[in-house]
């Protein structure tokens, strides 16, 4: 199995930007369509925003026009830059392939906070 290691998180005020990574050993990151997702307290994981090995992206309504995704296939990385961040946002971040595969196990997650 493969462990995603999400990376980047913090604390940051409202209006304020954040970058995200995601990483992956191996070789099969650069194969899969990925996603990033994220979960608040007492509320399920929701995808946020997807993108193809080739590079299409989706987005969810939320955070169109605010967040980008990314990624390196060459680095096994993915990216996603949060632009001007709401107390909303506040979450724990994951990433993961779409669909869900039992070869890649679900990281810690990296916890964003935005304060008002």
């Amino acid at each position: 199995q493969v462990q995603l290691v999400e990376s980047g998180g913090g604390l940051v005020q409202a209006g304020g930007s954040l970058r995200v990574s995601c990483t992956a050993p191996g070789s099969i990151f650069s194969t899969l369509t990925m996603g990033w997702f994220r979960r608040t307290p007492g509320k399920q994981r929701n995808l946020i925003a997807s993108i193809t090995r080739g590079g299409t992206t989706n987005y969810r309504d939320s955070v169109k026009g605010r967040f980008t995704i990314s990624r390196d296939n060459a680095k096994n990385t993915m990216y996603l830059q949060m632009n001007s961040l709401s107390p909303a946002d506040t979450a724990v971040y994951y990433c993961n392939s779409i669909p869900l595969t039992d070869e890649i196990v679900w990281g810690q997650g990296t916890q964003v906070t935005v304060s008002s």
